[in-house]
Parts: structure tokens; C-alpha cells; sequence
């Protein structure tokens, strides 16, 4: 990396600190959520927040969009919710004596949306989120439009209510760049929400980054080095979530069904070369791939019954597996 590009990132990196630190006035704690979904923004992925009501994952899409000074939309998922509800729809108009269409673009044409509640809607208004998410285009009729960039789609989802609910895809979970789950807070954290929330005076969030700033890092983090050992890694990881490869571990052979799509895998060193800059580094590290092989391989390993059955989750096959590669 040159000398030139250095001196950017250094300022870039300061530049992030302060957005991590402007989000967690109005955020308490949740200091790993904001930062893997900062991570998802740098790395040009989208986000899937899981936890019960009530815990701030709309208040987080909120914070981020004025601190990165990114347009925002929302859309409340319903199970009548419809397609063009969501991307838009072709309106006839008069012009003349003759009648002419006119694209109207729906809430999808903003930089960052909150599909809240994305599991409440039927697969055919999900899947209008399809190409969004991973094209950043709408198609209408015969026309293809572009939506703003940078896009980021952040959705939400309940774990526990599951009556009137449409559990997503595989093909649209796998275009989740991390699926990040929300915990609840802890005592003295809850304390600091009380007095925030309750309170008369708010947070004033500040603008710190632009959308042009964004794309700038992000081209910069591209060239964030990626040694053979660490890349060797990443992949041996990927490849150890199938139980159908030679070697694959037991734990993966016993509890899962389906492992993780190539997009797992880019996923993990997209993000691993985020998480490097940072932490002030310009190399990815081993602890990097560690650190972001939960949220981008939780939603991709499809588990069985045995699995449930004997209460193992993604998070726990994925620990065993880099045991597993670490001895």
C-alpha cells in the first residue's frame, strides 16, 4: 500500500472511531452489534438483526443514518404487504391526448433501509428485496433502475414469535452479509437507557462521514493485504462447514445439513479486512477471521433435527470447527 493511501486510512480510521462513538451515545452497549454492523457497511454487505422487541435495533438503523448522513427509509413487513409496496410501481398519466407510464420508486430507493420485521411478509414480497440486495437495481416492467448508493439494506426479525411469520429462504438469508443476534443489555446498561429514554434531554447525534466517504474506504480496504496462512484459514473454515467433504469434522458430520455458499467466504475476508483498519492494522489478522466467522457463517449452516434436539447452535459448531483447525 502506498505511503499516499496510508495517511488516508489513518484518517479514515479516526474518522470511524468517532462514528462508533456517535452511534453509542444513543445505543448503550450493544458495542459488538455496532461494530460488526459498521464492519457490514465498510465491507458492502446488508444486515440481519435478530432479537425480541424492545431492544434498539430500529433506534441503531436510525443512529447510523444520520451519522453517515445516509438517506432513510423504513418499511413495517405485514403479511399483505405487496412487491410494488416496496420497490414501486408504474402509474399511467395523461399527457395529451395519449396516456404515458411513469415510474413511481417505492421506500427501497434510499441508501439505508430498515426492513423491519422482514419474516412477516410472504416469500413473494421478500423476494422483491432479492435483487436490491444483491445487485442494488429494481426492475419494472421492461426498465431497470439503480438505486442510491451506497445501499445497505438492515432488517430486523422476532426469534420468538413465529405464528404468522414466513422464515426466510436460504437464497435470501446467504445475501445477509452478517446475521448479528441482539441480546438483552445488562443491568448497569439498562440503568444508562432508563436515563436517556426517560429523561428530558436526548442525544444530539452529529454527521460524521458522507456516502462518498464510504466509497472512498471502501475502495481503500480492498487493498488490505491478505496473507497465504490467514486466507488458507478463512477457507479451510468455509469448507469445514460441509458435512459431505472428506475430513469434515464430526460435530459438523452429526448436526449439520447443508454448510456455507462461496458468498460465506467472501463475506469473511471482505469484513476481516474492515475489521483490520479498525483496529489500526493493515494486514488481516487470524483474530480477524475469528471474529467475523460467527456473524457471516451463523445464518448459512443449516442445522438438523439432532441439532435442536440437543440444543447446538450455529455459534457452537463454529467454535468447534476452529478448535478443530487451531490444533
Amino acid at each position: 500500500m502506498s505511503t499516499e493511501n496510508e495517511q488516508k486510512l489513518k484518517a479514515m480510521i479516526e474518522q470511524i472511531n468517532a462514528c462508533e462513538a456517535e452511534i453509542g451515545k444513543a445505543i448503550i452497549g450493544q458495542k459488538d452489534i455496532i461494530r460488526q454492523t459498521i464492519l457490514a457497511i465498510l465491507a458492502d454487505g446488508n444486515v440481519l438483526l435478530e432479537g425480541v422487541p424492545g431492544l434498539g435495533k430500529t433506534e441503531l438503523v436510525k443512529a447510523i443514518s444520520k451519522v453517515f448522513q445516509m438517506s432513510f427509509s423504513r418499511i413495517q413487513f405485514t403479511p399483505d404487504l405487496m412487491p410494488a409496496d416496496v420497490t414501486g410501481t408504474s402509474l399511467i398519466l395523461k399527457e395529451g391526448d395519449r396516456n404515458v407510464f411513469q415510474f413511481e420508486p417505492g421506500p427501497v430507493f434510499a441508501q439505508l433501509l430498515l426492513a423491519d420485521e422482514i419474516n412477516r411478509a410472504t416469500p413473494k414480497t421478500q423476494a422483491a428485496l432479492l435483487e436490491a440486495m444483491q445487485e442494488k437495481t429494481v426492475t419494472s416492467g421492461r426498465k431497470t433502475y439503480e438505486l442510491p448508493t451506497p445501499f445497505l439494506v438492515l432488517a430486523t426479525q422476532n426469534p420468538i414469535e413465529n405464528e404468522g411469520t414466513y422464515p426466510l429462504p436460504e437464497a435470501q438469508l446467504d445475501r445477509f452479509l452478517f446475521k448479528l443476534q441482539v441480546d438483552f443489555p445488562k443491568k448497569s446498561e439498562l440503568k444508562e437507557i432508563l436515563q436517556i429514554t426517560v429523561g428530558t434531554e436526548r442525544p444530539e447525534l452529529s454527521a460524521v462521514m458522507t456516502g462518498e466517504e464510504i466509497l472512498e474506504m471502501r475502495k481503500l480496504i480492498c487493498q488490505i493485504p491478505v496473507a497465504e496462512a490467514v486466507m488458507d484459514y478463512a477457507l479451510s473454515l468455509v469448507v469445514a462447514t460441509h458435512p459431505e467433504v472428506d475430513g469434515a469434522p464430526e460435530v459438523v458430520r452429526k448436526y449439520v445439513t447443508a454448510g456455507a455458499s462461496p458468498r460465506a467466504a467472501q463475506a469473511i475476508i471482505k469484513t476481516a479486512r474492515a475489521r483490520a483498519v479498525m483496529e489500526g492494522r493493515y494486514n488481516v489478522a487470524f483474530e480477524d477471521i475469528r471474529y467475523v466467522a460467527y456473524p457471516a457463517l451463523r445464518h448459512r449452516l443449516i442445522t438438523n433435527f439432532e441439532a435442536i434436539a440437543d440444543g447446538m447452535t450455529a455459534d457452537r459448531i463454529i467454535e468447534e470447527i476452529m478448535k478443530g483447525l487451531e490444533k
